[in-house]
């Protein structure tokens, strides 16, 4: 998914969250020493680089608890790889965790972060489904410190001319990618469909946006065998045997289909919202002539897979409450609009997006926010990297080799419930 790169990437960027231990009343020091003291701060590569600023502010301030950052690769599968090297060992190496969002159930189930007590921390201030991510049964196990939504991005230009509106439903999306983009030596619609993470991304949000899921039940029952979760699926499945979502969107991840974008290569593109700035660089073949709007649906607005990366402690840190001050400094308000202006990445603080200043600067804000509150976690479950694995994996198979629908919710469903254990 992406803000992963640029801004997507950097999904994750910070981390921290507080609690007693696991089982440990909140305070309580970890591991019978000390709870505060020096700590480490693990993530993915800050691309923007302005992460480290936001910490020597915390040290200067802190200096007997300072914060070591330790920067993992770029690439989210490697970060998640290395983390739980670590975190299975029961090492205390890193103390917090900036987390995908998408790996708070799994981390937490596992029993390698701390429950967090959210009154130490303003989740009143933020957008309200950006806190569903960081619960798992109905606990608090993280802080939001970013977020993430898909946008539907359109040229503005070319359907100016043709004197339409940007699609709302997948039947208008449909229909100009079909007659539209033709006309301008066009592709109608990409989003991310190489067989990693952005493509579960995809398919949850058609799903969603259909009213259906895939999973349900913080992950234990399999759902996707239902009428609304196969015309989600079908929105995709048909896109590319009628042709209008092209057979080289196949191979798109985040870089690859804006890339395809901002070179005039396409009509429609579903992304994270670091493409907006991007696409409006002077490098950009598309500057000024673009917009982006919610995803579309079945019937209107559709529903987006929400990002981003949640703070996190590690149930073996020493010292959780420095960590638990350090969270409540990175989700401050200052260091939030920090977040976005220096780091290019979508705070979780709801009022950062209707400040008049920061939407005269970006622009894309006020439509982000909304796509924000209509969008839902991705799947949540204990064993969410094998069950988007499992989804990658059918879902390429069938758009490369044009399943059915119903042979590919066959497949879906079997696979997952081995995973999951009942259908």
């Amino acid at each position: 998914m992406r803000w992963k790169r640029a801004a997507g990437r950097a999904l994750l960027v910070l981390s921290l969250l507080f609690a007693g231990s696991a089982g440990a009343q909140a305070g309580e020091p970890a591991n019978g020493s000390d709870d505060r003291g020096p700590i480490t701060l693990v993530t993915g590569g800050d691309l923007t680089g302005y992460l480290r600023g936001v910490l020597d502010g915390w040290n200067v301030r802190h200096p007997r608890e300072k914060v070591t950052l330790v920067e993992l690769p770029d690439a989210a599968d490697e970060v998640r790889a290395q983390m739980v090297t670590e975190l299975r060992a029961h090492s205390d190496r890193f103390d917090v965790l900036n987390i995908d969002v998408a790996w708070t159930s799994e981390f937490a189930a596992a029993g390698w972060i701390r429950p967090v007590d959210g009154r130490q921390f303003p989740l009143n201030r933020f957008l309200p489904p950006v806190v569903d991510t960081a619960t798992f049964r109905g606990r608090l196990y993280a802080v939001p410190y970013v977020t993430n939504a898909g946008l539907l991005y359109y040229r503005k230009d070319v359907l100016d001319r043709e004197g339409v509106r940007p699609p709302r439903t997948w039947a208008e999306l449909r229909h100009l990618a079909k007659t539209v983009a033709p006309k301008y030596g066009l592709d109608g619609y990409a989003g991310q469909f190489l067989p990693y993470e952005g493509l579960t991304a995809n398919v949850v949000e058609a799903v969603q946006s259909a009213g259906g899921s895939v999973l349900a039940g913080e992950g234990a029952r399999v759902t996707v065998d239902s009428p609304a979760a196969r015309r989600g699926l079908s929105f995709l499945l048909d896109g590319v045997r009628e042709g209008w979502i092209p057979a080289r969107a196949l191979s798109y991840k985040e870089e690859e289909s804006r890339k395809s974008f901002q070179d005039g290569r396409l009509l429609f593109l579903r992304n994270w919202p670091y493409a907006y700035a991007l696409a409006g660089s002077r490098a950009s073949k598309v500057a000024g002539k673009f917009g982006a709007v919610p995803l579309p649906g079945p019937d209107g607005p559709g529903s987006s897979a929400l990002g981003g990366s949640n703070l996190a402690v590690n149930a073996h840190s020493r010292h959780p409450r420095t960590a638990a001050e350090l969270i409540s400094y990175l989700t401050s308000e200052p260091v939030q609009r920090r977040v976005l202006t220096e780091g290019a990445l979508p705070p979780v603080w709801a009022g950062v997006y209707t400040d008049p200043q920061l939407v005269r600067r970006f622009p894309y804000l006020p439509t982000l926010k909304r796509a924000v509150l209509t969008a839902r976690p991705r799947l949540k479950s204990p064993r969410y990297d094998q069950v988007s694995l499992a989804v990658q994996a059918v879902m390429h198979d069938a758009l490369l080799h044009r399943r059915s629908t119903d042979a590919t919710v066959a497949r879906l469903k079997r696979e997952l419930s081995a995973l999951v254990g009942r259908g």
